[in-house]
């Protein structure tokens, strides 16, 4: 069956990014348990690579989202 209503690229991007926002966020959750003491031992070093790895995805997210491709090109 052919769906007559047309989702806007607003309205799919509302769509998805209300699904993957609040998964990303759960998942950080889960992240942040790891640093209870009572139930993992860690060191430093380890904290700063997750803590880098997990920078340097926010920092390409702000980058997709803070850099819209336009084409200065004019003939």
């Amino acid at each position: 069956m052919y769906n007559l209503y047309m989702e806007s690229k607003n309205e799919k991007f509302k769509r998805l990014a209300n699904k993957r926002v609040p998964a990303a966020i759960e998942k950080l959750e889960l992240i942040k348990n790891l640093a209870n003491t009572n139930n993992y031992d860690y060191s430093k070093k380890e904290t700063d690579e997750i803590i880098k790895v997990l920078n340097k995805s926010i920092n390409e997210i702000k980058h997709a989202f803070n850099n819209k491709k336009e084409s200065n090109f004019r003939i």
